[in-house]
């Protein structure tokens, strides 16, 4: 995958980091037994993705384009009719506009965060941020909440972006791979794949050896959140190393021909199999990190030979190749950028700039009605046509979808007690 750099210097390097992964006290098996008992409410979706679209793309030039506003404010991009009546996205989405019967849009989204860290910390985590609290990313939250298999990481996060465990600790931080996949061969995680001859039954030696030295320092610094978490990591590592599930789960080499082509050759598609894939497997939350987004300059040649074309593809295959898998309807799929850009066109850089009062944010999968526009914004894109929606209330929303009450308290490490998210409500009309 790319570097890509935004304007405010925030670099997104392809790095890997292998977070703290540690089985939540919550299993899988529980979870089920307590959702037969109706212990868990509402839950519609078992697993989520989550595409994080760094850099802020442009709302007027994808799915919310305003074709008769005034040329400084309308852009190049024309509106195409999708497979659902009425609803029209960008001339550049043609395969997300034959599968708009499979998502909705949420159009007038706002909040007044319009720098790439922040805005990136609010859409990433539900939370407006504070100075005084990091909080905690979708997946950490969901990996807390409803666990998952021991084999295998219940919190992925494809290329890098801003997924922390925040006040959760480590133990809650996701499996980072930033490397792209190459179409057709085996993915090799660092930490999951088994590399430079290394076999599972060196791995077993290597664990039998630290079980041994880690028998004496047992009782020292038996509250440090690090150290838990670093304890949790080391057993589900040796977990999902010797497993064949775990290693298979990143393996797009199994899937066959017919179902991987339409997923295409570039890192986004590629990244969008892979998630397919860990959904299948059993994993919990996936997040896909695709930046470039940032178009203070040529904002239409970037979009129409680099941006769109890839998302176009690679998000149409996600929700055809959940669907086709059956999968869908277990799945919730997120798409959001931190903030949109300028209505009114840049003209000295034909860009478009930071603009956080109107954006566009996607859902789809469990409980949430397909095919539909939720919200609007004005005339110009400017604003919201009424209150919007802020980012707090499409993370309710998100959370309420997982069978997650988003109102729940934690207590941070300080004794602090934090609600889910902390200020907003549910959109009803989200959902069927």
């Amino acid at each position: 995958m790319a570097v890509h750099r935004t304007c405010d210097g925030i670099q997104r390097r392809d790095f890997l980091r292998v977070g703290a992964l540690g089985a939540s006290a919550l299993t899988l098996s529980n979870y089920l037994r307590f959702a037969a008992a109706d212990e868990v409410k509402n839950a519609k979706a078992q697993a989520a993705i989550f595409i994080n679209l760094g850099g802020g793309p442009s709302h007027m030039d994808t799915f919310d384009l305003k074709p008769n506003a005034p040329s400084e404010f309308r852009g190049e991009f024309n509106p195409i009719q999708t497979n659902v009546s009425g609803i029209e996205i960008s001339e550049h989405l043609p395969k997300l506009a034959q599968q708009m019967d499979k998502f909705a849009i949420l159009r007038g989204v706002s909040h007044s965060l319009a720098a790439h860290e922040l805005g990136s910390l609010y859409v990433n985590t539900g939370n407006r941020p504070i100075p005084s609290i990091e909080f905690p990313s979708y997946g950490s939250v969901v990996s807390k909440e409803l666990g998952g298999p021991p084999d295998l990481p219940p919190y992925v996060a494809m290329g890098t972006g801003y997924q922390k465990a925040g006040y959760l600790g480590v133990r809650y931080a996701p499996l980072t791979a930033a490397t792209a996949p190459k179409a057709g061969q085996p993915y090799s995680v660092r930490g999951v794949s088994l590399q430079n001859g290394l076999t599972v039954s060196n791995v077993e030696e290597r664990q039998n050896l630290l079980r041994d030295l880690d028998s004496t320092f047992k009782g020292a610094e038996k509250n440090s959140q690090l150290l838990d978490g670093l304890d949790r990591f080391g057993q589900q590592a040796f977990s999902m190393i010797t497993s064949t599930r775990s290693r298979e789960a990143f393996d797009i080499s199994k899937e066959t021909p017919s179902f991987s082509e339409q997923y295409g050759q570039t890192s986004f598609g590629l990244n969008c199999l892979v998630a397919t894939r860990l959904v299948e497997s059993g994993v919990r939350f996936v997040t896909l990190n695709y930046g470039g987004w940032d178009t203070h300059q040529d904002n239409w040649v970037r979009l129409k030979t680099k941006q769109l074309p890839p998302f176009d593809e690679g998000l149409a295959a996600l929700l055809n190749g959940l669907a086709q898998k059956g999968l869908l309807a277990s799945t919730c799929v997120y798409v959001t950028g931190e903030f949109g850009r300028t209505p009114k066109i840049n003209t000295q850089r034909n860009g478009r700039d930071h603009y956080a009062r109107a954006m566009f944010m996607l859902m789809a999968g469990g409980g949430v009605k397909p095919g539909q526009v939720i919200g609007a914004s004005d005339e110009k894109a400017m604003g919201p046509v009424g209150d919007g929606f802020k980012p707090d209330r499409v993370a309710a929303s998100f959370f309420h979808n997982l069978g997650i009450d988003p109102q729940k308290e934690y207590q941070t490490n300080i004794g602090r007690p934090v609600m889910i998210v902390r200020d907003g409500e549910i959109i009803p009309e989200l959902f069927a």
